[in-house]
């Protein structure tokens, strides 16, 4: 991925301080997960200062303590939360000092001396993305941050940004649910040669199968207002699941596998993130490493996927997530 060597699937960590449902996992359990998914050869770890805010972080430091050498890990910042109190204010902050700032915050929450991949969560509009990458460098200079990447950015941003200091990864979502993606971020990835991380690789869980037409979302479950999920709209996108299920009696796999081996065989530097807080989930999901499919198998789901048309958009741009499901626009930005 990019100039980073890490294993096939990593592990999103972004709910293990609060789910969607909003109960408080075990952080000893969050920490035997991180530890376990290490044992069956995850090397790939995904956090952000926002997530909690501040509190994924700690329980990553704290989890992958025993053996930090031996993975990467990567956080995001472009919040403005106070560094002190994990206070959260309004709108987008990636003024330079600020970004130093949050670094600070960022190595003594993970435990750690430096950030094997920071990416920009969101570009803010006030600054620049010549004068983030310079922040970066400095960072880099010093030995705190190692690789750099950005999230749900656009096109011209990101030639800019890679322009101005190399960029190793971009993480947008990208999934059987929402293929926003395919048509240009990734064709602009492979020409520069940059890793693609894809968040909510499982489309927020619908594509296990956990999501039916009976579904009703608990109080602050970010999915209540996606409009993919509506009353009007999840029986017909629940084609999409009944897809997956077909492919997976068909491969003797699971649905969350199938579709993660679908991400997998899109191209080879594409690494997803899938985040939980079951261990049988996490277990599951490493578990793609056994599902392959034949050129003609690919093709064939490829175009059974491009056949069922979603109905609904992702998350209302005006809505800005901390912790649960990460917000973003509907289409790309400038």
């Amino acid at each position: 991925m990019g100039k980073l060597e890490v294993s096939s699937i990593g592990l999103g960590v972004q709910n293990m301080s609060r789910t969607y449902q909003t109960t408080v996992p075990s952080r000893p359990e969050m920490h035997r997960i991180i530890r376990t998914a290490f044992d069956r050869g995850v090397t790939f770890y995904d956090a952000a200062e926002a997530y909690g805010p501040h509190e994924v972080e700690r329980i990553l430091g704290e989890g992958v303590a025993p053996f930090r050498d031996k993975v990467v890990i990567a956080t995001k910042f472009g919040w403005n939360i106070d560094q002190e109190t994990g206070a959260r204010r309004p709108g987008l902050n990636s003024r330079p000092e600020h970004i130093k700032r949050v670094v600070e915050g960022m190595l003594k929450r993970l435990r750690t001396d430096r950030i094997d991949l920071l990416y920009q969560h969101r570009v803010d509009p006030e600054i620049p993305i010549e004068g983030v990458a310079s922040a970066v460098k400095d960072l880099m200079a010093q030995g705190k941050v190692l690789h750099w990447g950005l999230s749900e950015m656009g096109l011209g941003t990101l030639r800019r940004a890679h322009a101005a200091l190399p960029v190793s990864a971009v993480q947008n979502e990208y999934s059987m649910l929402w293929r926003g993606p395919e048509a240009e971020v990734l064709p602009l990835c492979q020409e520069l040669g940059i890793g693609f991380v894809p968040w909510s690789p499982l489309g927020v869980g619908f594509l296990t199968g956990a999501i039916d037409a009976n579904t009703r979302f608990a109080p602050g479950d970010i999915r209540g207002v996606e409009s993919r999920f509506s009353p009007e709209n999840l029986p017909h996108n629940l084609a999409l699941v009944e897809l997956v299920k077909r492919w997976a009696e068909r491969k003797r796999a699971t649905p969350a596998q199938i579709a993660l081996a679908w991400l997998l065989a899109q191209k080879p530097w594409i690494v997803p993130i899938p985040g939980t807080t079951q261990m049988a989930h996490m277990l599951d999901n490493i578990g793609v490493a056994d599902v392959r499919f034949t050129p003609a198998e690919l093709a064939e789901l490829n175009r059974a996927v491009r056949a069922v048309e979603v109905r609904g958009a992702r998350l209302p741009e005006q809505v800005q997530v901390f912790s649960g499901v990460e917000a973003a626009p509907k289409k790309q930005g400038p």
